[in-house]
């Protein structure tokens, strides 16, 4: 029989979360520090020793749960060869043990008051773990669902409550508030760790490498992103540095497709439209900005010369450089010039799914940090580049968990950030 010592699973600098005994754990830091594989052992060994216990494991969005919590706890299993004792069930998402019939509940929580009437079969739930707590609206997310699954008195035994998160970089986003103010709570161990205190080498050299490339772009963005540092926001948005111009296309970097996004306006505000090519290094580059400005003329353009305006510049796009158009993005709050252009010309333009903007700021900032974002140096994209230079935060709203934008010409600066979150995969983003 083959022995498996946990001390071989996780690196050392998680011995003291593994053999602490308070109800409550908060493992947070940087992304890649495998937070998240040692709590789904923790909780794996703690399951198999208590025949009636059963685990609830939540995200903010349920439609994340099957690709990441799930898939999180099967590894676990699958780690300690304990396969063979599990049911796996995909609708809905539970992975049951053969022979005690407690299981691993796997909930969404996109409405917490929902929760209240989730149901155990059997036993009762002995602990709870809240996965990417940042994402989270607050601590009223967190209670209710906490005070659902702790209400039931088990006698001697607490339920244990783990939490884990990437920090965000404000510092006055309720979970980093939240977190500091637990300090010295004694029902609270808190943790932090990073991809450096991976002693014993699971990472890949070709992860490491990735995450090297971060530091040498933007090391502010590194201490955030994978040193779990609260770096704060600053003024500037975008660092500059990161948008590379080029003067012509790369010989050696193919496009395989591209991809439109708009922003609209209406009576005094512009409308514009970007084309970016994605290229087989997956790097993304602007071939061309078309911008309308309403302001200062008598007559506006109606939707429907937007619309006749849109596929003019589309044809001339598919033209020059011959390769498909794959996604059409569009601000998901307009919806005239997107059904104008569907009854012109039946072309489905994609109503982006909007975040928190600082969300969305986040994940073009990590498109950028990466060193993939060109552009053409052409007059149509000079907006681009001073538009995106002139964004800033609202210095009134920085000392808040919703900090704003100052809404002067941003239309490029939206379309981007549209064309970004609604291609998070295709851009190898969506973790």
């Amino acid at each position: 029989m083959n022995v498996i010592k946990i001390t071989d699973l996780i690196n050392p600098v998680f011995y003291s979360f593994w053999l602490n005994d308070r109800p409550n754990n908060i493992l947070k830091g940087g992304r890649s520090s495998m937070k998240s594989s040692v709590i789904s052992l923790k909780l794996l060994t703690d399951f198999i020793d208590d025949d009636n216990g059963n685990v609830v494991v939540l995200r903010k969005v349920g439609k994340y749960l099957s690709t990441s919590v799930y898939e999180q706890i099967k590894w676990a299993i699958y780690m300690l060869k304990l396969e063979h004792e599990f049911y796996f069930g995909k609708s809905p998402l539970i992975i049951r043990h053969r022979r005690t019939n407690t299981a691993f509940y796997f909930y969404g929580v996109d409405d917490p008051m929902k929760i209240k009437s989730a149901k155990i079969a059997k036993g009762y739930v002995m602990a709870l773990w809240f996965e990417e707590l940042a994402e989270f609206a607050g601590v009223e997310d967190i209670d209710i669902v906490s005070d659902t699954f702790i209400r039931q008195d088990l006698g001697d035994k607490e339920v244990k409550v783990y939490y884990s998160y990437n920090p965000p970089r404000n510092p006055y986003e309720w979970v980093n508030e939240w977190v500091d103010s637990k300090a010295n709570d004694p029902d609270y161990f808190i943790h932090h760790s990073t991809y450096l205190d991976d002693e014993k080498g699971f990472l890949s050299n070709q992860m490491i490498r990735k995450i090297e490339q971060y530091k040498e772009n933007d090391f502010d963005y590194w201490r955030w992103m994978y040193r779990g540092e609260v770096i704060g926001l600053g003024d500037m948005i975008y660092n500059m540095d990161h948008f590379h111009r080029l003067d012509s296309l790369p010989d050696d970097d193919d496009i395989i497709l591209i991809d439109t996004a708009t922003d609209t306006g209406h009576q005094v505000s512009a409308t514009t439209h970007i084309a970016l090519a994605y290229t087989k290094r997956r790097n993304v580059i602007l071939l061309d900005t078309w911008y309308y400005s309403p302001e200062n003329k008598v007559v506006k353009k109606a939707p429907s010369e937007l619309s006749k305006a849109y596929k003019k510049w589309l044809d001339e796009i598919k033209k020059q450089y011959q390769r498909p158009i794959d996604m059409m993005t569009i601000d998901s709050a307009e919806g005239a010039l997107r059904n104008q252009i569907y009854k012109d010309y039946s072309l489905k333009l994609h109503p982006i799914s909007k975040k928190k903007k600082i969300d969305m700021i986040d994940n073009v900032q990590d498109l950028l940090a990466q060193g993939r974002f060109f552009y053409l140096d052409t007059e149509n994209n000079k907006i681009f580049i001073e538009e995106h230079k002139k964004y800033q935060w609202d210095a009134d709203t920085l000392q808040s968990d919703d900090p704003k934008v100052v809404k002067v010409d941003d239309h490029t600066v939206d379309a981007f950030q549209y064309y970004v979150n609604d291609n998070l995969r295709k851009l190898g983003l969506k973790y």
